[in-house]
């Protein structure tokens, strides 16, 4: 604002859209190694259960793995301990612009990026990482295509098995997203929608427009 600068966020999921408009809290949470100890006692459904309770669930895959559950637990008796964390951020008056497809379009775009990245190596990207020394299992912590295609370089999955379950989680990532978005406009956040098969110059005329009025 002192520059007389217009910041501009390009992409990112929802959650890290939203992170940075609502000034979530983003604290380095040293790792409890006693407490982790302890949660691993409990069951799924138990370590949910108190999440809940303590924050809104954000991201969903918090609970899709028990690694990132235990750490998030983790992380909400951290804030419950030092309460001074909590912090007050200005609010941020944005100006946000989303370029849409219709579903079948999305669909479509999304198996043909992923094919791309295959053909582009990208296999060869996470057999690399393997043999630099990356545990296997951490890889696969990072979900989507880190996880599948690991478990097809350790032959746990066929290379078809890879592609199926693969492409199928990146379509519903992405439907999550899109439910994402729509959560962010039902709280208040003014969405511009785009169409995403216009011409690129008629997509920055319509946004000079938007943002002139």
């Amino acid at each position: 604002k002192r520059r007389n600068k217009l910041p501009v966020l390009c992409g990112g999921t929802g959650m890290y859209i939203e992170a940075v408009l609502k000034g979530y809290k983003l604290i380095n949470v040293p790792p409890d190694e006693k407490l982790r100890n302890e949660l691993n006692k409990k069951s799924d459904s138990e370590l949910i259960s108190f999440l809940k309770s303590h924050k809104e669930l954000h991201n969903r895959t918090d609970t899709d793995n028990r690694k990132r559950l235990i750490r998030a637990v983790e992380i909400a008796f951290f804030y419950k301990k030092h309460p001074e964390t909590n912090h007050c951020f200005p609010k941020i008056n944005s100006f946000n612009i989303q370029i849409i497809f219709d579903r079948n379009q999305r669909r479509k775009r999304i198996s043909d990026r992923l094919q791309q990245r295959l053909k582009e190596g990208m296999i060869d990207e996470v057999r690399r990482l393997i043999k630099k020394g990356v545990n296997p299992e951490t890889l696969k912590y990072y979900g989507l295509e880190y996880k599948f295609i690991t478990e097809y370089l350790l032959n746990e999955l066929s290379y078809a098995e890879m592609y199926q379950k693969l492409e199928i989680a990146i379509h519903q990532f992405s439907k999550r997203q899109m439910t994402w978005f729509r959560k962010m406009e039902k709280g208040g956040f003014k969405i511009h929608k785009i169409d995403g098969n216009l011409p690129l110059e008629k997509k920055i005329n319509t946004i000079f427009m938007l943002l002139n009025n």
